[in-house]
């Protein structure tokens, strides 16, 4: 047991991407997929009562070492690299997008306000957000919504664990997505956002109850 143990923190710290149960058991076929979730859970609770540097954490339907968030500012020292950024636009359209999904780009716009085209670009060019399909309507609008990456980066483990926008833009910054220096000014606008989002799924729900709207699925990229 101690063995397969081992291995499997081996096996999450090799990874590039948070580990599934279902991928460790392919290298343990005759281990029982239950067992391997027993083994993963004594690592966490390992990890986590060490209070060291390294937590263990579930992720995008996976497992994976990440530093603890308690020394963010000493490991921030240590990075010479600018961040990479998300602009105010491109953040509150990727809130939308996290909340509303699956949304098509005119949708993102009633509630914007804006154009959304150049925010959209550079958030699918970051790998936040990816094409999941297109609205069965006339002219069949491309269908957006999050990514793997997108969990990955703002450390949840499925889109059920969506913090409110105010939260998600601290997360943000935690994991050095947005610039330091950045001003506060933004945080009305965000909550005009929140809101505008909150009332716009009111009225979707009401509107489902009148026609449901099929979609066609394409793979994840």
């Amino acid at each position: 047991m101690e063995k397969i143990k081992a291995v499997i923190e081996a096996l999450i710290f090799a990874s590039d991407t948070p580990l599934s149960p279902e991928r460790i058991r392919a290298v343990f076929p005759e281990v029982e997929k239950t067992e391997i979730r027993e083994i993963i859970d004594q690592l966490v609770s390992e990890y986590h009562d060490r209070q060291g540097g390294i937590l263990l954490q579930e992720v995008a339907g996976g497992f994976q070492f990440r530093t603890n968030p308690d020394l963010s500012l000493w490991i921030k020292k240590l990075k010479t690299a600018k961040p990479q950024s998300l602009s105010p636009q491109a953040l509150e359209t990727l809130a939308i997008i996290a909340y509303k999904q699956p949304i098509v780009k005119s949708e993102i716009e009633d509630i914007r306000g804006v154009d959304v085209g150049g925010p959209l670009k550079g958030l699918l060019e970051k790998k936040l957000v990816r094409i999941v399909g297109r609205k069965d309507v006339p002219g069949k609008p491309i269908i957006y919504g999050t990514t793997r990456k997108f969990l990955e980066v703002f450390n949840l483990k499925d889109i059920m664990d969506l913090p409110n926008i105010r939260e998600l833009k601290e997360l943000h910054q935690q994991q050095e997505l947005l610039d330091p220096d950045q001003e506060s000014s933004e945080s009305e606008q965000e909550t005009i956002v929140e809101e505008e989002a909150v009332a716009k799924q009111h009225d979707d729900e009401n509107a489902e109850e009148n026609a449901e709207e099929k979609i066609e699925e394409v793979p994840d990229l």
